[in-house]
C-alpha cells in the first residue's frame, strides 16, 4: 500500500466548533428513554416485557436526575463554562424540566391507558384506590392495621418537630390535618415515611380478585387509611411525594490517605445529599408544594406532578411475582463453548470469541474456575468493576488464592451505585489472601481484563480475556457484549504491562497491540479517523463504522465532521447520548447515526476502519466520551484472527446497520425517527437474527 501524501483538506477547524453543530448531552440522554418507553407501547412485545421497558425508563430517569441533572446544578452553582453546544447550565435545567415532564407524562399515560388495561385483559389487575370494592377495602384496612401501621412513625410538624430528613427516592405522604391532638396542639401538617422494609406492591387473596390476580400499591393503601394514624383529627388531604437527591460521591482522592475508608464515610450520607427533583401527587395544593420546595431548597422547575404512584418503577416486582411465561419473551438457550474442560488447550490452538448473550458467559467462568485449580497456573490478575451478588468469579479467585496461586485483583471502588458492594467484595478477597488494588487516583479503572500465567513445559504462557462488558453473569444474559479469549503473546504482554501500571504504579509504557486510556486510545482514534480522511481526500475509499453506548468527546466529533467533509462514509451505532449532529449540509452529510433498542441492552463497543482494504477492527471497554477517553483506565483491543474479525463485522456492525425494526435514525434536527422497512425491503431485527442463528 502506497504512502499517503499530506494534502490540503476541505475543513475549517474553527467552523467545526460552532455550537449549533452539537446536541446537548443531557437532552440526548433523556431522548434515549423515550426510545425505551416506545418498547413499552409496542403491542408486538409481550405485556410483561412492555412493563419491564416502562420501568427501565423510570429507573433510568431516576439515575439521570441523581447524576446528570445533579452535575448541571453543580455547574450552575460554580459558574462553569457552557459545553460545546453553547447552552448555559440554567438553560439546560429549564430544557431538562420541559423534556423530562413530557417523558413523565408519557410514562404515566403508558401505565394508566395502555399497560394496566393490557394486564387486565391477561387476568392481572393493579387497582387504584378508587377501584376497590367493599370486600377489598375491608381486607386492605385490616392489612394496614396489622402489617403496616405498627412500623410507621408519623411526625407532626411544629417547632419541636422540624421537617424530618427524607431519604433519597423513598415513599412519603404529606398529610394536612385539622383539629387538635392529645396535647392541645393545633393540627397543620404531618409527614408519614414508608420504611423500606414494607413491600411496595401488595397482593390480595385470590378470593378477592374476581378471577384475576390482584395487586395494589403501598402508596394507595397509605393514602387511603392514613387517618387511622391521627385519631381525633380530620385528615383534609394526603399526598404522596418522593425526592431525588444528588447521588454522585465526592471524595478528594489526592487528600485522603485511605480511599476505602473515605468512601465508607461518604456512603453513609449519600441518601441525604442535596435534592434535585420533587415528585408529588398531581392534586397536591400549591401551598404544600411550596413548603416542600422550600424545605428541599428547590425551585419550581424541579417539580413533577404525578398521576399515579410516585414510585411507578416498583411495579417491576410483578415481572418476578407472576409465573406467566406466556406474557414474557420466550427463553433463549445460548451457544456453549465445546470442550470447556480443556479450555487452555482450545485457546492455545486458536482465539475464542464470544458474543453475549447469544454465546454463554459460562466459558469465561470456566476459564477462571479451571485456572483456580490447575496446578500449572501460577498467577491470576483481574479487574473487577461490577460483579453482582454471589459471584462465581469471586468464589473462583478466592479458591485460587487458597490453592497457593498469586492472585491480584483491581477492584474499582468508585463504580457508581456499586461502591458499597465493591467495598464488601474487596474485604472478602483480602481476607482470603488476594492482593487487592484500588486502581489509580483520579482515574476509574473501567477496563475489563483477565490475565492467567500458566507453566507449559519449560515456558510460561499468558492467557488473556478482554471484554466490552463487566464480569457479571446477570448482565451477560441481558446485555450484548463481546469477549475475546486469547493466548497471543503480544496481547498477553500488553495486558501484563497494564497490570504493572495499575498495581505497581509503573511508568507509562508502549503497548504493541492494545490502545489504552488515558494514554493512547484518544490519540489513536484521532489518528485512525485522520487516516480515513486522507484516504478519501486522495480519491480512495474512506470508511468508518463504530458501535458504542454514547458519544460526546469534542475532538473526536470534530475529527468525524472533518472526515465527512473529506468524503469518508461514516456509520455510527450509538445506543444512548450522541452530541454529534448528522446530516448537516457541508459538514456531516456523510455521517449516519442510529440507535438500537430491543430485547437486550446494546452494550458492545466495536470500532472498524476501512484502511484502504486492510481493515482494522477493535473491541473496547470505552465509549467515545470525554471521561472514557481521557479520565479512565480503558482497553481497546484488536481482533487479529481474520475469521473472527469478519464474524464481528457481520454480527455486530452490518447486522445492526441492516436493522429496520428496532433502529432509530438521528436526523440533523436532533430528532430520532423509528426505522420502518421499505416497500420492497424485508423486515430485519438484528437481535432476532442472532437468536435465530443459535
Amino acid at each position: 500500500m502506497s504512502t499517503l501524501v499530506p494534502i490540503a483538506l476541505p475543513t475549517d477547524t474553527d467552523s467545526l466548533r460552532e455550537p449549533s453543530l452539537y446536541i446537548n448531552r443531557e437532552l440526548s440522554q433523556l431522548d434515549f428513554n423515550f426510545r425505551v418507553l416506545a418498547q413499552a407501547m409496542d403491542p408486538q412485545v409481550p405485556v410483561l416485557e412492555r412493563l419491564r421497558f416502562m420501568c427501565i425508563s423510570c429507573t433510568n430517569l431516576d439515575e439521570f436526575f441523581e447524576i446528570r441533572a445533579a452535575a448541571v446544578r453543580h455547574a450552575q452553582e460554580f459558574g462553569l463554562p457552557p459545553a460545546p453546544d453553547g447552552m448555559t447550565p440554567q438553560a439546560i435545567l429549564t430544557a431538562i424540566h420541559d423534556r423530562a415532564a413530557e417523558l413523565v407524562d408519557q410514562q404515566y399515560r403508558c401505565w394508566n391507558e395502555t399497560l394496566r388495561p393490557a394486564l387486565h385483559e391477561a387476568g392481572i389487575d393493579v387497582l387504584g384506590r378508587h377501584s376497590w370494592n367493599h370486600r377489598q377495602k375491608r381486607w386492605l384496612r385490616a392489612y394496614f392495621r396489622n402489617e403496616i401501621m405498627p412500623v410507621l412513625s408519623p411526625l407532626g410538624l411544629d417547632p419541636s418537630h422540624p421537617f424530618p430528613k427524607i431519604l433519597n427516592k423513598s415513599l412519603n405522604i404529606v398529610v394536612v390535618l385539622k383539629g387538635t391532638d392529645a396535647f392541645g396542639r393545633a393540627g397543620h401538617m404531618a409527614i408519614v415515611r414508608a420504611p423500606r422494609s414494607l413491600p411496595r406492591i401488595i397482593q390480595l387473596p385470590d378470593s378477592l380478585g374476581n378471577g384475576a390476580q390482584t395487586y395494589v400499591f403501598l402508596s394507595s393503601v397509605l393514602s387511603t387509611f392514613v387517618e387511622e394514624l391521627f385519631p381525633g383529627m380530620e385528615v383534609q388531604g394526603a399526598y404522596q411525594f418522593r425526592v431525588t437527591r444528588n447521588s454522585e460521591l465526592v471524595v478528594d482522592e489526592e487528600e485522603v490517605e485511605n480511599l476505602a475508608l473515605a468512601l465508607r464515610d461518604e456512603l453513609v450520607d449519600r441518601g441525604y445529599r442535596p435534592a434535585v427533583r420533587l415528585e408529588i401527587a398531581h392534586d397536591c395544593p400549591r401551598e404544600i408544594v411550596r413548603t416542600l420546595l422550600q424545605n428541599f431548597g428547590l425551585t419550581e422547575n424541579a417539580v413533577y406532578r404525578i398521576d399515579g404512584p410516585v414510585n411507578l418503577n416498583r411495579v417491576i416486582q410483578l415481572y418476578d411475582l407472576l409465573a406467566r411465561p406466556d406474557l414474557k419473551y420466550p427463553p433463549m438457550s445460548p451457544r456453549t463453548l465445546r470442550d470447556t474442560d480443556g479450555i487452555f488447550e482450545t485457546v492455545a490452538r486458536k482465539d475464542v470469541l464470544l458474543h453475549h448473550p447469544f454465546d454463554a458467559f459460562t466459558a469465561v467462568l470456566d476459564l477462571i474456575k479451571q485456572a483456580a485449580v490447575d496446578p500449572n497456573v501460577l498467577a491470576i490478575k483481574q479487574t473487577l468493576y461490577r460483579t453482582g451478588k454471589d459471584s462465581q468469579i469471586v468464589d473462583a479467585l478466592i479458591l485460587a488464592a487458597r490453592n497457593g496461586k498469586d492472585v491480584t485483583v483491581v477492584v474499582e471502588l468508585r463504580a457508581r451505585f456499586d461502591e458499597e458492594a465493591n467495598l464488601g467484595l474487596a474485604d472478602r478477597l483480602q481476607e482470603a489472601g488476594v492482593q487487592v488494588v484500588y486502581g489509580v487516583v483520579g482515574f476509574k479503572t473501567h477496563a475489563k481484563m483477565l490475565l492467567i500465567v500458566r507453566r507449559e513445559g519449560r515456558k510460561l504462557r499468558r492467557y488473556v480475556h478482554l471484554g466490552t462488558g463487566n464480569y457479571h453473569s446477570g448482565t451477560a444474559r441481558a446485555y450484548t457484549d463481546l469477549s475475546l479469549i486469547t493466548a497471543d503473546a503480544d496481547i498477553g504482554n500488553d495486558v501484563h504491562l497494564l497490570f504493572q501500571q495499575l498495581s505497581g504504579l509503573a511508568s507509562k509504557t508502549r503497548l504493541k497491540r492494545l490502545l489504552q486510556s488515558p494514554f493512547t486510545l484518544h490519540t489513536g482514534l484521532l489518528q485512525k479517523i485522520d487516516r480515513e480522511m486522507r484516504l478519501a481526500a486522495s480519491g480512495r475509499p474512506g470508511r468508518i463504522i463504530a458501535k458504542m453506548n454514547a458519544l460526546n468527546e469534542p475532538q473526536v466529533v470534530r475529527a468525524l465532521y472533518a472526515a465527512s467533509q473529506a468524503g469518508v462514509q461514516i456509520d455510527l451505532i450509538v445506543r444512548g447520548a450522541c452530541t454529534l449532529r448528522p446530516g448537516v449540509p457541508g459538514v456531516s452529510d456523510n455521517i449516519r447515526v442510529r440507535s438500537i433498542v430491543g430485547r437486550f441492552l446494546e452494550h458492545s463497543r466495536v470500532y472498524w476502519f476501512g484502511n484502504d482494504g486492510a481493515s482494522e477492527l477493535y473491541c473496547a471497554s470505552a465509549d467515545w466520551l470525554e471521561r472514557n477517553l481521557l479520565r479512565r483506565v480503558e482497553t481497546c483491543f484488536p481482533i487479529l484472527d481474520p475469521e473472527l474479525a469478519r464474524r464481528v463485522y457481520r454480527e455486530v456492525l452490518q447486522n445492526y446497520l441492516d436493522d429496520n425494526l428496532n433502529a432509530w435514525e438521528l436526523h440533523a434536527d436532533g430528532e430520532y425517527r423509528k426505522c420502518v422497512p421499505g416497500h420492497d425491503e424485508p423486515p430485519h431485527s438484528a437481535q432476532m437474527a442472532l437468536m435465530q442463528g443459535l
